[in-house]
């Protein structure tokens, strides 16, 4: 397509030898104007709308507006505090799955059975069965003092200890009996959710109270930053922050999210020197947690700045440039000076001015009819 372009460009660029009138560029000058008359637009590239059109070629108006200053650093996504659950074994003995899908990433529901613990065959006996028949044994003498209590034969202490026996061992049944099936004791997630992490594999022997899966809802997550402690004094005028996956191209704002500032550190690692800063916000997105990211927070309010679209900018041998349209088939390349950078759109302190129209979108196209030497440079004035 950029051949098909450039090609286009160059033909048309031998029938439109032309002279504009002088009063179509003419406008009062300003030292701020990049001098984009001078020396008769030598430099200017030359796309007709039609080619910019097919290029994808999108213009941005630069205006003035409120900016924030930023703290670029490193940071981490991390679990939010109550979205991840341990579900750990209840009683002791061998396991198995109660499907082959359990496995990490795997989506479970509240309720829904993992695996099967069985104890049967083993040396110690089934403490499913201990639990029974020590049920039974107390339900048994508990009936027992209720008849006697009647007639006085007991002590009203002897009483209460039966009774108490019996409720207790009657819980402790219930919570095997409610979950037990010809395969085990079964455990079930506690949440809705999904497997983070699965600790135990089929037939391995667990106790009871071992961790056996971790499950994690994913709906709220953490955002951990690490700052340098040189920005200590700047960090309680910080107030939200946005961050870039390694995963992906797009910039996520926590203002966005519904994040929220949870605190900062009020000391720093005396090894690294580092201080951190926590955020907390909705996953609406594939974030994945654990995964390290560029964090741009964002400090206090900074006014009449003009700031532009990243996407606009092109990097040549260390220096930044954007391509301001000097008329409807006319393109200047402009060095600009870059400040405070957000991930989305980075401050420009000099180089253009308000009302200037510049590429936002398909730069790429620009720089290549920059580059070529078979596009003639400028128009005939």
């Amino acid at each position: 397509m950029c051949s098909a372009i450039l090609s286009t460009a160059c033909g048309h660029r031998e029938n439109c030898e032309h002279d504009h009138d002088d009063n179509k560029h003419e406008q009062t000058k300003t030292p701020n104007e990049h001098e984009l008359d001078e020396h008769d637009h030598a430099d200017e590239i030359i796309f007709t709308p039609q080619q910019a059109k097919n290029a994808g070629i999108e213009l941005f108006t630069v205006k003035t507006g409120n900016f924030n200053h930023i703290i670029k650093t490193s940071g981490q996504i991390l679990p939010a505090q109550g979205d991840e659950v341990s579900v750990v074994a209840t009683t002791s003995g061998r396991i198995s799955f109660a499907k082959s899908a359990i496995a990490e990433g795997v989506a479970i529901k509240t309720g829904e059975i993992l695996l099967n613990i069985s104890s049967k065959n083993m040396g110690e006996g089934d403490p499913i069965e201990k639990t029974r028949l020590a049920f039974e044994l107390a339900q048994s003498e508990y009936l027992r003092a209720e008849s006697l209590i009647v007639d006085k034969l007991i002590s009203q202490k002897e009483y209460q200890e039966a009774k108490i026996n019996f409720e207790t061992s009657k819980l402790a049944y219930q919570a095997f009996s409610e979950n037990k099936s010809s395969k085990g004791v079964g455990i079930k997630s506690p949440i809705n959710g999904y497997i983070k992490s699965s600790l135990v594999n089929e037939g391995d022997f667990v106790e009871i109270g071992q961790g056996l899966f971790t499950v994690a809802q994913n709906k709220r997550l953490q955002l951990r930053a690490e700052v340098s402690e040189r920005y200590y004094k700047e960090l309680p005028s910080i107030h939200s922050a946005n961050f870039k996956t390694p995963y992906e191209k797009n910039v996520y704002k926590l203002s966005e999210l519904n994040g929220k500032l949870l605190s900062y550190g009020r000391a720093s690692n005396g090894q690294e020197y580092y201080v951190p800063i926590n955020f907390d916000f909705d996953n609406v997105g594939q974030i994945i947690s654990g995964s390290f990211v560029e964090v741009y927070l964002l400090s206090k309010t900074l006014e009449n700045v003009i700031a532009i679209p990243k996407s606009s900018l092109i990097e040549d041998q260390g220096l930044f440039f954007v391509f301001v349209q000097i008329d409807e088939e006319g393109y200047l390349k402009q060095e600009v000076h870059l400040g405070n950078d957000n991930g989305e759109e980075v401050e420009i302190r000099s180089g253009i001015k308000q009302g200037d129209k510049i590429v936002s979108k398909g730069t790429y196209h620009i720089k290549l009819a920059a580059s070529s030497s078979e596009i003639p440079h400028g128009h005939t004035h």
